[in-house]
C-alpha cells in the first residue's frame, strides 16, 4: 500500500510543473438534519458550493480525490 501511495504522490507532483490538470472541482450539496425528539427530523439545505479536489487515487495537499468527492457530493450533517 505504501508503494502505491508513493507512486501516486510522484505522479501527482510530476504533473504540476508540466501544467497538466492536477486539480478539479466538484459541486457539493450539504444538508443538515436537525433531530427533534425521537421521531421528528427537519432538513435544512445549504447553498451548493464548488469544492477543490485532486485528480489522483489518494488525497494530496489537503484535498480529497475527485473520484471520492463525486461519489460523496451530498454530505449529511446531523445535529441533535
Amino acid at each position: 500500500m505504501g508503494l502505491l501511495y508513493a507512486a501516486d504522490y510522484l505522479c501527482f507532483y510530476y504533473r504540476i510543473p508540466r501544467n497538466r490538470e492536477t486539480l478539479g472541482r466538484v459541486e457539493v450539496h450539504r444538508y443538515y438534519a436537525l433531530h427533534k425528539g425521537r421521531t421528528k427530523t427537519n432538513f435544512v439545505f445549504a447553498e451548493p458550493e464548488n469544492q477543490v479536489c485532486v485528480r489522483a487515487l489518494f488525497p494530496h495537499s489537503g484535498h480529497p480525490p475527485c473520484w471520492y468527492l463525486s461519489r460523496h457530493s451530498e454530505p449529511r450533517i446531523d445535529f441533535e
